[in-house]
């Protein structure tokens, strides 16, 4: 990003809490879901928190303004000694995408996890994102895997 377009990737800071509440509700409403007020409170807490159990959360801001985030977790593996990186929610207000926010925040959290020691990074996606899936080929590599839920 050159001229204008200065694009920033950061940790989330207190002062965020508008506009993190914002992407993340525009977040959960792509995926048709709702949170009560006491979850963002309890999320936010724990993305601002020192435990290393908790989540993490880098934002994208463009020019002064947030418009992007991901939340990612590091958790231990049965299969590793090392730990691995979650990546749990991603976001680019749809204003500004194509401009390479979704990019600079999952390698943000590549950058994060090599930097704890974790060289492996994973998330799931609906299979109707097919916007973000285009980024997710190019940047990770498709699993085979299929998640289930208990019922």
């Amino acid at each position: 990003m050159t001229g204008s377009d200065a694009l920033t990737v950061r940790p989330l800071t207190l002062s965020d809490r508008p506009a993190w509440s914002d992407l993340w509700t525009a977040y959960l409403a792509f995926y048709k879901t709702s949170r009560p007020p006491e979850i963002y409170d309890t999320y936010f807490a724990r993305l601002l928190g020192d435990d290393p159990q908790d989540y993490s959360c880098l934002v994208a801001e463009l020019d002064g303004t947030l418009v992007g985030l991901a939340h990612y977790l590091f958790h231990r593996h049965g299969w590793k000694v090392e730990n691995v990186c979650y990546l749990q929610d991603l976001y680019a207000d749809p204003a500004v995408r194509g401009r390479g926010i979704g990019r600079a925040l999952i390698e943000g959290v590549y950058e994060a996890a090599d930097a704890a020691g974790a060289p492996s990074v994973y998330w799931l996606t609906q299979d109707f994102n097919t916007e973000a899936r285009k980024l997710y080929d190019r940047i990770g590599k498709l699993s085979p895997l299929i998640k289930y839920d208990r019922g």
